[in-house]
């Protein structure tokens, strides 16, 4: 029998049960001269009727039902899930910050510009771009910017003829999808057999219909293209533009940077590298960093400072975009990451790249003992394991990820990157310490040995999860998305 907190909140719902009352209404107001007729309904909603104390009982054993950074390491390769430090929310919710509005007048925001500007200065100086728009929501988004900017360019020399774009078969799915929201065509490189870019592919792609080319250096397989100088020689002698996906910057912060080699524009995941909230505890940011000769594509405003010191929104750019979101884009995010930067300092961040990439490396010496591991080298910040050794006749990568589960460890990224036969691709970030990556290697180690004696426990996990294996076809294909009240 479930019990009350196992239910849905209808399920526990008393006719007469109320949570909260509104104060009488002391004012004479007919409705619908506030509100149109066609928008009110003289139907009963259909509310839960439930204390106070179910809603907080309710909601707090919900909340304790979900996988969070808080709880333990969150593994997933490509994604950077690092720990959200509480400075950051402190900052963000300061009363200046917080409760500040984008349509109050430029002199009484000063403090708000300014963070901006300063923070537009420091991701150009991380990835060696010389501007930076804030606006994009996330990492997609930021990517479709970035590409925008590549086809205003090519527009605005009437090189119209340039619509191609070149993506590496490991690239992230994201990339072609962009590319073909923008109106190109995709063009698939084949990785070689190190998974770094085929040059002889490459170089038989590009042509004078090539708009540019989407890479994320180093690449999803965790390593970086050791021909990456040829890779944007080769794009930039046929005319197009190379666009560097920041979603692995994690793993080179302070090291290397993407406009050093070359690359023309870049994003950044402000929702992974520096550390804001990811996925359900967003809203992600995604800004985007150019070279100088692109900066009059940027989306409007930038926020400019003048000579007497103080800030305002620059809209001067002469063939911009136009918006690619209202207003100005995630303040709050922007806060966190700011944050997030004056806290780590240059050293900081070149000292957390070190770390991700030595917390991969060692969990990579560790599993492929007991793992395959297709490019057996030194990594970045993330690898890719090929499932068991041995058994995977047996056992796939998707029994692994559901034994994880019962280890009480959140499963990495499977089958993912597309290259690699049965991956497991994992990120540890540099936020976990010796004893997580220790617990997290032993888990996968004894699911390794559980594997060899009785595959069956694999292939029927989880075994303690609120649900096992549930139908993932159906239930993206036949969601539920209301309560229905059961018949009687």
């Amino acid at each position: 029998m479930l019990s009350n907190y196992d239910k849905l909140i209808f399920e526990v719902s008393e006719v007469g049960r109320t949570g909260y009352r509104l104060p009488e209404l002391d004012v004479e107001c007919n409705i619908e001269e506030v509100i149109a007729s066609e928008y009110l309904t003289k139907e009963e909603l259909n509310f839960p009727e439930v204390s106070e104390f179910d809603v907080v009982r309710h909601y707090t054993n919900l909340s304790s039902k979900n996988y969070s950074l808080d709880q333990g390491i969150y593994p997933l390769g490509s994604c950077t899930m690092k720990y959200n430090p509480r400075i950051n929310e402190d900052m963000a919710a300061l009363n200046g910050f917080r409760n500040i509005h984008p349509m109050e007048d430029i002199e009484d925001v000063q403090g708000a510009l300014r963070l901006m500007y300063e923070l537009q200065k420091s991701l150009a100086e991380v990835a060696g771009m010389d501007h930076i728009t804030l606006q994009p929501a996330a990492g997609a988004h930021g990517e479709y910017t970035g590409v925008s900017l590549i086809r205003a360019y090519h527009e605005k020399n009437g090189d119209t003829k340039r619509d191609k774009i070149i993506v590496p078969d490991s690239a992230h799915g994201t990339n072609p999808a962009t590319a073909a929201m923008a109106g190109y065509k995709i063009v698939e490189i084949k990785s070689d057999k190190e998974g770094m870019v085929d040059l002889d592919a490459l170089q038989a792609a590009v042509g004078d219909d090539t708009a540019g080319l989407m890479l994320t250096n180093p690449n999803t397989v965790g390593m970086s293209d050791k021909n990456i100088k040829d890779i944007v020689r080769i794009v930039h002698e046929a005319g197009g533009l190379c666009y560097y996906d920041g979603a692995n910057l994690n793993a080179i912060m302070g090291h290397a940077r993407p406009g050093d080699m070359g690359f023309d524009c870049v994003h950044y995941n402000l929702h992974k590298t520096m550390s804001t909230p990811h996925g359900g505890g967003g809203p992600g940011s995604g800004p985007v960093g150019c070279k100088e000769f692109l900066h009059e594509f940027l989306p409007v405003p930038v926020v400019s400072k003048k000579d007497d010191g103080t800030y305002f929104l620059d809209y001067d750019k002469k063939y911009t975009l136009g918006k690619v979101k209202d207003f100005y884009g995630h303040f709050a995010i922007c806060v966190r990451a700011y944050t997030y930067i004056l806290t780590m300092g240059r050293d900081g961040l070149k000292k957390a790249s070190e770390v991700a990439v030595l917390n991969a490396n060692y969990l990579q010496a560790i599993l492929k003992e007991y793992y395959k591991l297709p490019l057996d080298r030194i990594c970045k910040h993330e690898f890719v394991l090929a499932g068991l050794k041995g058994v995977m006749s047996e056992v796939n990568t998707l029994d692994i990820a559901k034994r994880i589960l019962d280890k009480g460890f959140h499963a990495p990224t499977v089958y993912f990157p597309l290259i690699i036969n049965e991956a497991i691709m994992i990120e540890p970030t540099e936020t976990e310490s010796k004893a997580s990556l220790d617990a997290f290697a032993n888990a996968l180690i004894e699911i390794a040995k559980e594997a060899e004696e009785d595959p069956s426990i694999l292939n029927e996990a989880p075994h303690n999860t609120p649900v096992s294996r549930p139908d993932e076809t159906k239930a993206a294909k036949d969601t539920i998305l209301v309560y229905v009240e059961p018949e009687k």
